[in-house]
């Protein structure tokens, strides 16, 4: 399940935007997946991912595109279980969500904080593949599942800060391998 369009598309990687960025707390409208804007911003957020080692997704609104978009790729996070692969995918919907815990989450658009939010260890998305439009289901438990809903909040217009209950649960980033 790699990149969008045949081959995986080339993309041009953009800036991350940084919050407190108005982009940032819009929610995200639809997206055709099929449509050849959707399948090149999608190319456009891989390449971005790619461009950043140390995180592993990344949603529309955080390059500054409005479409429900994400991706995601948790294979050098130690904290990973489940494995998806590389994937984009376009009007991302959470259909199942199990086992609460709290994580240590971090983010490209909020450098040098890091929060504990609680958050699904098991969860399951129906999504479709831009470019060709498939629907697909991904299942995720343990960090995967913690990316993709972090992910999912942005196309939603929230931040993990959104998510924690006051100052105690911040902490300041000491390495670069959270969410």
């Amino acid at each position: 399940m790699t990149g969008p369009g045949p081959g995986g598309g080339s993309g041009t990687a953009r800036d991350v935007l940084r919050a407190p960025h108005p982009a940032l707390s819009a929610a995200a409208e639809p997206v055709d997946p099929i449509d050849p804007g959707v399948v090149a911003a999608a190319a456009d957020l891989l390449a971005t991912l790619r461009g950043l080692p140390a995180t592993t997704g990344l949603a529309a609104p955080q390059i500054g595109l409005s479409g429900r978009l994400i991706a995601f790729d948790t294979a050098r996070h130690p904290r990973s279980r489940s494995y998806a692969g590389e994937c984009v995918l376009a009007n991302p919907r959470l259909v199942g969500a199990s086992h609460w815990d709290h994580g240590r989450e971090g983010c490209a658009s909020i450098a040098g904080l890091t929060a504990d939010v609680l958050r699904a260890t098991r969860i399951t998305v129906h999504a479709h593949l831009p470019g060709t439009g498939e629907a697909v289901t991904i299942e995720a438990d343990a960090f995967e599942a913690r990316c993709i809903q972090h992910q999912l909040d942005h196309l939603d217009g929230l931040l993990f800060l959104d998510r924690v209950p006051g100052a105690l649960s911040l902490h300041i980033q000491l390495h670069s391998c959270d969410a």
